[in-house]
């Protein structure tokens, strides 16, 4: 292990957000943000070029949390996505470079057209309803 653990770990209220204390040091990530950038092979693939651009993932919130040994945290999400481990390396990457991979993120989405709203579709007819473009049936 390259880097420290955190010494705390600890899920806001409403769930949207996971506070990692490295010492005298704070991090704050958003759910949205540890979701699309899950290490899962769902979004990263199975190969480099086969990351997978997650959208509509705004309003996303975590709904679990479990260690793994002592090498990772399971984290599990409100839209069903579990499977990916945030090994101690991979979490301390996301807390100290936010900035630049948020940034990152968000110009992918722009450049595919693509929203971090979730995309929506009528309840009474099950017609496709979404126009951002950001969704999979588009």
């Amino acid at each position: 292990m390259n880097h420290p653990l955190p010494d705390e770990i600890r899920l806001n209220e409403n769930k949207s957000e996971l506070k990692l204390v490295y010492g005298s040091d704070t991090k704050n990530l958003a759910a949205e943000f540890l979701r699309v950038y899950s290490p899962s092979a769902e979004v990263r693939g199975h190969a480099p070029g086969q990351e997978v651009l997650q959208t509509g993932k705004q309003n996303v919130t975590i709904t679990g949390l479990e260690p793994v040994g002592h090498y990772a945290l399971k984290i599990s999400f409100s839209d069903g996505h579990d499977s990916g481990l945030y090994d101690w390396d991979y979490l301390y990457q996301l807390a100290h470079e936010y900035d630049t991979m948020w940034s990152d993120y968000l110009r992918r989405l722009a450049a595919a057209g693509a929203s971090r709203l979730p995309a929506t579709e009528s309840e009474t007819t099950g017609k496709h309803t979404c126009t951002s473009g950001g969704c999979s049936k588009h």
